[in-house]
């Protein structure tokens, strides 16, 4: 288990170039699947959990070559489907959430698609139930084998196009659905669709592959089944959540940098969110610019002057995987305000280490938080805490970069699943980091 020791209360400077976006790798990566023709891919971070998900696709035989820096084509002209029910892919898939996204294109494509029961965060429970329940829809049967805990789909006469409304707007259901419906007989309409940025990237990918995708941007989406997809060449867009990390960042420490190619138009709420914190942020070009916050942040209140509440929503709301950055941030601004974790039960269960550097929160409940803010009067304190998952270890690390003191977090392994060199990059802009 790796180990980061921080010494903190260092200003920062510089610029960064954010990675490219975790959550949408895991989704194209997966469409690789759907064609046997070439598919260049370019942006792709390097990163545990991606790394991982290009693993599983050698595995299953996947032919890979590594072009550049984050750039690879893949052809899957050639698969070992077996390597499907193998105690390896047992093994390897249950430790990758994502992992759950080839199930689609292969039972578009193959008429069958297998998946151990995936990890990932512990963050809360997270439902597979709407990927399996789309499946079904479009005709495939579904068997679960609860000693082995793995999932199969299997439609041997194909799949046929539907209506369905989904329970809930899954990111990772919805890619899964399009993609097998990408491969269906006849029209799929899929309402209450997940719209983000990163799945209407896979959508446009598809189409540019030969699939036929109405409604790409809303929650209902239209698609016109086709025989075969092609090839084609993608770029991945720059990690919103990583652009968050760092304006939370530079708003703790009180730096000024630079956030370079952001993506603007792909950011949503995320910019003014910041800014109910009292965090300036400028647009210069497609760049992020945060001036050094020498006399702190302000958070603002309602109209009616009430007390400030952020929360998460599915897009076009706030993301959730930035409300552990949000509260955080919040430990040292001024004035209150009220962190609510709709989607997830167990995200905030980190604010004990905080709690335990000096921060004031009162925590409510498993989904709400109150934040009271220091001002900046009262630094918070080094201390030795460990990762839960991905968004809480940045979290804790950007606490750790504003403390006075030496800190200290283990498993950062978890960290490592999100963030693409994290202290290399940070040492280049003044933050003194080392891996143990």
């Amino acid at each position: 288990m790796a180990t980061f020791q921080i010494e903190g209360g260092q200003p920062l400077k510089g610029e960064i170039q954010p990675q490219g976006a975790k959550n949408e790798a895991l989704q194209i990566l997966c469409a690789v699947l759907l064609t046997n023709e070439t598919v260049k891919i370019n942006n792709i971070p390097d990163i545990r959990d991606v790394n991982k998900l290009i693993d599983i696709l050698s595995n299953l035989g996947v032919k890979i070559q590594k072009l550049g820096k984050g750039s690879y084509s893949f052809k899957s002209d050639e698969l070992n489907l077996e390597y499907l029910e193998s105690e390896q892919f047992k093994q390897e898939g249950s430790g990758l959430r994502g992992s759950i996204m080839i199930v689609g294109p292969l039972l578009g494509r193959f008429g069958k698609g297998y998946i151990p029961r995936p990890g990932g965060d512990k963050i809360g429970r997270r439902r597979l139930d709407t990927h399996f329940e789309g499946f079904i829809k479009l005709g495939a049967k579904f068997r679960y084998n609860k000693e082995e805990r793995f999932y199969g789909v299997e439609a041997p006469d194909g799949l046929k196009g539907t209506y369905m409304l989904l329970e809930e707007a899954s990111v990772t259901g919805t890619a899964n659905i399009v993609m097998a419906a990408a491969l269906a007989e006849g029209e799929t309409t899929i309402y209450n669709a997940a719209c983000e940025p990163y799945l209407q990237q896979l959508c446009k990918m598809l189409v540019s592959m030969g699939a036929n995708i109405d409604g790409i941007g809303s929650n209902m989406l239209k698609i016109n089944g086709v025989k075969e997809l092609g090839g084609c060449t993608h770029t991945i867009l720059p990690d919103m959540i990583e652009i968050g990390s760092w304006v939370g960042l530079a708003a703790m420490t009180k730096s000024e940098l630079t956030i370079k190619n952001v993506s603007w138009e792909n950011l949503g709420l995320i910019p003014n969110t910041f800014r109910k914190l009292g965090i300036t942020i400028e647009k210069k070009g497609d760049d992020i610019y945060i001036p050094a916050h020498k006399e702190g942040y302000e958070v603002q209140s309602f109209i009616d002057g009430s007390i400030m509440n952020i929360s998460d929503a599915p897009w076009p709301g706030f993301t959730p995987d930035l409300l552990s950055i949000m509260l955080v941030v919040a430990t040292q601004a001024k004035g209150s305000v009220l962190i609510h974790q709709k989607m997830f039960e167990s995200r905030l269960f980190f604010v004990d280490k905080l709690i335990d550097m000096g921060a004031k929160i009162i925590l409510c409940d498993p989904h709400r938080a109150t934040v009271i803010g220091h001002n900046f009067e009262s630094q918070l304190k080094a201390t030795t805490m460990t990762s839960p998952d991905i968004r809480a270890g940045i979290s804790l690390l950007i606490a750790a970069l504003s403390a006075k003191g030496t800190s200290t977090i283990h498993n950062i392994e978890q960290i490592d699943r999100g963030y693409e060199d994290i202290d290399g990059r940070l040492r280049k802009i003044g933050a003194k980091i080392t891996r143990l």
